[in-house]
């Protein structure tokens, strides 16, 4: 679990891949000061477990399913990615859930200063994230927690502070360049459970008032019983 306020930026040493997997070697400081073998840190906002580490370095693996569903694949050496260590449920909780598990990828498609502010506008690459993106809604980009400034079909925009600019990875980004986008887990779970057992394949019973209950048969049907 993580807060979507970056530690800080770190450094690619090197990208090692074999097909779909991959083995990133990240040069860093603030998040290596208690580091140990099986942490999770946020890399780019991607939840990934820490392999190998020195005092200079961590290493991560980069397995299939993340491999396609995020922009990782992308990293080279000499590029910069926001890190943050797993949250401590000690301390302030100053960004939102982030679970560091990427929904889409997305295509940067506008860049515009607006006063002492920068608004990035984004196109997801699967456009049903867009149900779960709410104008003042929660999203993380990159690892970074935002808020929504505007969102219509198919793009959404967010506003981003000199000190947000300033202190992440998201500094250099530039249109035409990809983003990993993770949308507000509570709005996927709510989504979730009012259209849970909806699909025309279900053995979900629906009451006469559309009310979904759980039956002995759905649960068999999915492996449950």
């Amino acid at each position: 679990m993580f807060t979507g306020l970056i530690e800080e930026i770190g450094t690619m040493r090197q990208a090692r891949q074999q097909g779909e997997a991959m083995v990133l070697t990240i040069a860093a400081s603030k998040v290596l000061q208690d580091v140990k073998l099986g942490d999770s840190i946020s890399v780019n906002g991607v939840c990934l477990t820490v392999i190998s580490y020195d005092q200079t370095t961590f290493s991560v693996d980069v397995m299939p399913q993340t491999y396609r569903h995020t922009n990782l694949k992308e990293l080279r050496s000499g590029q910069t990615v926001n890190l943050e260590r797993a949250m401590q449920a000690g301390g302030r909780f100053g960004g939102h859930i982030v679970q560091g598990h990427v929904d889409a990828i997305g295509t940067i498609i506008s860049r515009n200063k607006d006063v002492n502010a920068v608004v990035f506008t984004i196109r997801p690459e699967n456009k049903e994230s867009m149900r779960h993106l709410i104008p003042q809604g929660s999203v993380t980009l990159d690892g970074i927690s935002l808020t929504v400034v505007s969102a219509t079909e198919d793009a959404f925009s967010v506003s981003i502070i000199p000190h947000t600019l300033k202190e992440t990875a998201l500094q250099s980004k530039q249109i035409g360049e990809t983003i990993n986008i993770e949308t507000d887990i509570l709005g996927k779970y709510v989504d979730h459970l009012l259209h849970f057992g909806r699909s025309s394949g279900s053995s979900a019973a629906v009451s006469g008032s559309g009310e979904q209950r759980l039956t002995a048969a759905f649960l068999s049907e999915h492996g449950f019983l």
